[in-house]
């Protein structure tokens, strides 16, 4: 499949720190031949949680590049799909041009908790969100 033809999702939340993180590198490895994943947020924090890049680290998933982005950083791409992954950026999430289908399906926050959390839910996000957009995209 040619990259032109792949759809565009953005995971977006609050922070583009820890959960949304996460879904982009996970969606991008899982369905890397249909999906293009983005991620942005909010109210970006500074920089990607540690918890967060250790544990996909710890799974094998690329971690080089990330940082948190503004959702205005990526309000030009044409994007297929939109999925919230917490409740406050689903109650916030900007109108994008044109009809753009989306989804909600949050994840616990494991910002200040162990290792063993980020964990649960990286592997949360892998087992709920990988097969919910494929769903979504008809894939």
């Amino acid at each position: 499949m040619k990259r032109a033809e792949k759809k565009t999702v953005l995971v977006l939340c609050t922070g583009n720190s820890c959960r949304s993180q996460m879904a982009e590198v996970i969606l991008n490895q899982a369905l890397g031949e249909h999906v293009r994943a983005l991620s942005a947020g909010t109210r970006p924090q500074p920089k990607v949680a540690d918890g967060a890049l250790t544990a996909l680290d710890m799974a094998g998933y690329p971690t080089a590049g990330l940082y948190p982005k503004d959702v205005t950083a990526v309000m030009h791409e044409p994007i297929d799909l939109v999925v919230t992954v917490c409740d406050h950026a689903r109650e916030s999430c900007p109108v994008f041009p044109g009809i753009v289908p989306s989804i909600h399906l949050p994840f616990h926050d494991p910002h200040g908790e162990p290792l063993e959390r980020f964990i649960a839910v990286r592997d949360d996000i892998r087992t709920r969100l990988v097969p919910a957009v494929k769903a979504a995209l008809g894939l």
